[in-house]
């Protein structure tokens, strides 16, 4: 079959991702890694973050995207780290315009060089030296991504979306990522895909419901650079329960074990959401050695804070 002629947007946008992607990084001499806070509010596990970063100041930054009220901040390390933020309504394309926020405000700072996206309801699974070793010793960025041919994968896909966007490459994964320098300069950078899912992946479209904060960056880095990702998130979520939303763990919930259970894991599980429920394990490799996949978990209620506190010096050391 002959190739197809790209259109004039393509074309640059090729170009563009092209030259990002092979530019050679400036070395930075404090190296850090920004850590950007997603939530309607006040940030319920401030404390125990406080926790996490209290010695490794220089090493990290925080940005924090209130996106319904003001938050209250009970740690001095966030006061003054909120980010001017938008209203964000759950399923839409606002949703991918505030990560495209954080991730603005944080690449004014060129130490930063790994860029992580948390909500409110994200812990902490290892210390701050396990995470930023993990992070910074491998040259992927971690996307969750993978094909689902069920109604809530590629039945989700527009026609609309064609012909710079194919069925075929269509991919769905958790929006919680942790990216390179590079690949945040990509995201900022994309406008042809972004505009793609702006307007063909929302919900309530044709009748079906896409969306865009589930689907654009699989399908952006699966077409744009699939061999610089790791197809799993570093931030863990229990979807066994088959429902519409993870589980939520409460204070009851948080115990030693649990916490031992999530950072033992050392596969990616990926299900279909077609009749058959293909279900897939992949081990995490890093840098071609099977490790551990997360760094951090959700959901977590608030109520879970005392206890979490309580065990963090526990469970991190596992």
């Amino acid at each position: 079959m002959p190739a197809r002629i790209l259109t004039d947007d393509e074309m640059a946008s090729r170009v563009v991702i092209k030259d990002i992607l092979s530019m050679p990084l400036v070395p930075s001499k404090n190296p850090k890694i920004a850590f950007m806070f997603l939530t309607p509010r006040s940030l319920p596990f401030e404390r125990l973050w406080e926790k996490f970063f209290l010695g490794n100041e220089g090493r990290f930054s925080i940005y924090v995207h209130a996106s319904r009220e003001k938050p209250e901040h009970v740690s001095p390390l966030f006061i003054g780290r909120d980010i001017q933020s938008e209203k964000v309504v759950w399923g839409t394309i606002s949703m991918v315009d505030a990560e495209k926020r954080l991730l603005a405000n944080a690449l004014q700072d060129t130490d930063n060089q790994r860029f992580v996206l948390l909500s409110d309801s994200c812990i902490p699974l290892h210390d701050f030296d396990y995470v930023y070793n993990y992070l910074m010793g491998t040259n992927i960025s971690f996307i969750d991504c993978f094909q689902d041919p069920g109604p809530h994968g590629n039945g989700r896909y527009s026609k609309h979306m064609l012909p710079e966007v194919e069925e075929r490459d269509f991919r769905k994964g958790a929006q919680w990522f942790s990216v390179k320098r590079q690949h945040a300069l990509l995201i900022l950078a994309d406008s042809l895909y972004y505009t793609k899912f702006k307007l063909y992946c929302k919900p309530n479209m044709d009748g079906r419901h896409c969306y865009a904060d589930e689907h654009y960056l699989p399908t952006l880095f699966h077409m744009v650079d699939p061999s610089g990702i790791a197809n799993w998130s570093t931030t863990h979520v229990d979807w066994s329960e088959g429902k519409w939303h993870p589980k939520a763990y409460r204070a009851r919930d948080v115990t030693y074990e649990l916490l031992k259970n999530i950072t033992s894991i050392d596969e990616s599980y990926h299900v279909t959401s077609d009749e058959k429920k293909v279900g897939t394990w992949r081990p995490c490799l890093r840098n071609g050695v099977k490790r551990p996949c997360y760094l951090f978990a959700r959901k977590f209620y608030p109520e879970a804070l005392d206890n979490l506190m309580h065990l963090f010096s526990n469970y991190t050391a596992i």
